[in-house]
């Protein structure tokens, strides 16, 4: 069975690479810097690398999906925290939208009977609370350019599928951590190799999170069940955690132990608006819980490691790698 990954070079995309080549599937990766992969992968020859063919290179794509049985599909405009775009809702349609819907319809064309897309839990909304999660079938008002693009690129591969038989199936992951994270949980790595203070002792919030090994062991399931054809599934670790917990787990791994001090979160809420941080504190403060039972009992999925193991893992990676 031949998988193309797209999004190949990047932090999910390589483990991806990882974990598939792990389980004997033959690959075709496409990365929009072939060489640095190659290298990092050290030619790795039970991969094919190839460059993500322009939009409109009709050969290119035919060579890149040729004898292609499913398609991971990673690639992706992804949220910034400083976009400088002039139009930020437009360029992620461009890319998250148009671009997946092109390759759903390209990879119909020729003969590709499976798309896995990975889409966000952001679709469902920004946050919840009361001890509620999110299930695949709840949906909130989106205003983030990022979530709504994703949203959109999701109707756009039902409807492709309809429209020609292509099998889709919808991951929707929260927050992906592990080696070579980026983004906001590396930030939290370094503030506690430096031993800075944080005044989020009196945090009381869930959130879910998934280690990217299980991310790519669900893709892995995703990609070959016969009951995953047509689905949306949330996915998680399985145990949620506190922000405190979890600055104290990395830590307690890393070596550096976690000095949280007591404020009260509305006061920090307050000092977030004026300043104009509201959204990076609210994920500090605020839950966002998932239920991943569907996937559970539909494919009977559990996630490999546990929340333990992943942070671990991702410890010890940025220790070495950084300290």
């Amino acid at each position: 069975m031949k998988i193309l990954i797209s999004g190949a070079s990047g932090f999910v995309g390589k483990e991806a690479l990882r974990g598939f080549t792990g389980k004997g599937y033959e690959l075709r990766a496409l990365t929009r810097d072939v060489k640095k992969i190659e290298r990092e992968f050290a030619k790795d020859a039970s991969i094919d690398w190839q460059q993500i063919p322009a939009m409109d290179d009709e050969v290119a794509w035919g060579r890149a999906l040729h004898e292609v049985d499913i398609v991971v599909h990673l690639a992706a405009r992804v949220h910034v925290m400083r976009d400088h775009a002039a139009d930020p809702l437009r360029e992620f349609r461009k890319a998250n939208v148009a671009g997946t819907e092109h390759l759903a319809r390209l990879a119909a064309k020729h003969g590709v009977k499976r798309l896995v897309y990975v889409s966000t839990v952001k679709v469902n909304g920004e946050a919840t609370s009361g001890g509620a999660r999110y299930s695949e079938t709840d949906v909130q008002p989106l205003q983030d350019s990022y979530s709504i693009s994703k949203r959109e690129a999701e109707q756009a591969l039902l409807g492709v599928a309809s429209e020609t038989g292509l099998e889709v199936v919808i991951v929707r992951p929260p927050l992906v951590y592990g080696a070579e994270v980026k983004g906001h949980f590396i930030q939290m790595l370094r503030v506690l190799s430096r031993g800075i203070p944080l005044p989020l002792a009196s945090v009381r919030n869930l959130r879910s999170l998934i280690y990217v090994k299980n991310l790519v062991d669900a893709l892995i399931v995703c990609a070959t069940h016969t009951a995953a054809v047509g689905q949306t599934y949330l996915v998680s670790d399985g145990e949620d955690i506190s922000t405190p917990d979890l600055l104290r787990r990395l830590g307690a791994e890393m070596g550096h132990p976690a000095r949280l001090v007591p404020f009260p979160p509305s006061l920090l809420k307050l000092l977030a608006r004026l300043i104009g941080k509201s959204g990076q504190v609210e994920r500090l403060l605020g839950s966002l819980q998932v239920d991943s039972g569907k996937i559970r009992s539909e494919l009977n999925w559990t996630p490999p490691y546990s929340l333990q193991q992943g942070l671990k893992a991702t410890s010890e990676w940025y220790r070495n790698a950084h300290l």
